[in-house]
């Protein structure tokens, strides 16, 4: 018995500290069973708090699931560890189970309580006792990381309040740059998103548990922004062949890029080379009553939605099943054009803007773009 402890104590410990160094010292996508788990469990865990079930009630419960991620993490790497100490230590002496695990504790923690004339254990308790400090050091270096990446992430989603409403849609952005009369302005939205993707693709997929982070606001959220705007160029992109920016072909390579990257980082499964006549979920129906709405708010375009639609069909389905089942794991809010989700809900469109210049209306949104 001593010996299968030992071997299991040492499984263990090098289980732990592989799964720490892996998460928080590897600069690498890599896939972590530990956070991923958490997030499955803690996930559900609190979709079940979320008593009405509608989403108001899942976003103020799923607001913990990030934070509740990191403190599961640091109780499980510090659980296991003197789980396995404790397995070492009694593999490695004459103490009882109890007294093993007191020893453990004592010196994972520093406490200094348990401690007793056996030189041949000293090496072992003063592992113990950098490893405790180690990890809780290593967590709290990790913090800053993290809400810098979040804030980063954060400031973009904001402003584009303003050019796409709460929740965001692409054919919104459109409809509101040419609305007020700013559309030279979309390319450098675009450029920002172009550089705000990629810092998402590397921070989220190094890091997912930024994942699980939700944005301040309910009707706000980072996948639906980047959704939007990628949804936003591709129609520019298939409307308006000679005259959209460059920017926005950038802008969706930059995105599908991140979220294959994060879909790496989950182990989600997807098509890396899609095929242009791939089915997508998006309806030519919807496509076609957006196309009527940034139409009615002056957009020029250069196609009718039945030309333009093969153009946009083959830009979206580099991305869309990708940002659905992300949006779909995250709870992100159900907003237009981005797919179904675990809870009943109707999808919400874009809130009206509250500074319309006098005499001006805002075209309605299509009443069929889900």
């Amino acid at each position: 018995m001593r010996w299968i402890s030992g071997v299991v104590g040492a499984v263990l410990l090098v289980a732990v500290l592989a799964s720490v160094l892996r998460i928080l010292v590897v600069p690498r996508g890599l896939y972590s069973a530990l956070v991923y788990r958490l997030w499955w469990s803690l996930r559900r865990l609190l979709r079940l708090a979320a008593l009405s079930g509608d989403y108001q009630a899942i976003d103020r419960t799923q607001t913990w699931l990030g934070p509740l991620i990191l403190m599961g993490m640091l109780a499980t790497w510090l659980g296991g560890a003197f789980v396995a100490y404790g397995l070492l230590l009694h593999a490695l002496s004459t103490l009882t189970w109890g007294s093993s695990f007191r020893e453990a504790g004592s010196s994972l923690f520093t406490l200094g309580f348990a401690s007793g004339q056996r030189p041949h254990l000293s090496a072992l308790d003063f592992l113990a006792a950098t490893t405790g400090p180690v990890v809780i050091a290593l967590q709290i270096a990790y913090l800053p990381t993290l809400y810098a990446a979040y804030n980063r992430r954060e400031v973009e989603v904001t402003l584009l309040q303003s050019r796409a409403g709460e929740p965001s849609w692409g054919p919104e952005i459109l409809a509101r740059q040419w609305l007020v009369e700013t559309e030279t302005a979309l390319p450098e939205l675009y450029r920002a998103w172009e550089r705000l993707a990629s810092d998402i693709g590397e921070s989220h997929s190094t890091y997912p548990v930024l994942i699980a982070f939700r944005s301040p606001r309910p009707y706000r959220h980072w996948l639906v922004g980047l959704l939007a705007v990628m949804d936003a160029a591709a129609m520019q992109l298939s409307l308006t062949p000679t005259s959209a920016p460059a920017e926005a072909r950038l802008v969706i390579r930059a995105g599908f890029t991140a979220l294959r990257d994060i879909a790496r980082s989950v182990r989600f499964k997807f098509d890396v080379d899609p095929e242009p006549e791939a089915p997508i979920q998006l309806t030519y129906d919807e496509f076609e009553a957006a196309v009527a709405m940034i139409e009615a708010a002056g957009f020029p375009a250069e196609r009718t939605a039945r030309e333009a639609w093969p153009h946009f069909h083959g830009w979206r389905v580099n991305y869309e099943a990708i940002a659905y089942e992300l949006c779909r794991r995250s709870d992100a809010v159900p907003a237009l054009w981005s797919g179904p989700r675990d809870f009943a809900c109707a999808p919400v469109p874009p809130q009206r803007p509250t500074d319309r210049r006098p005499g001006e209306d805002r075209p309605e949104s299509p009443p069929n773009a889900g």
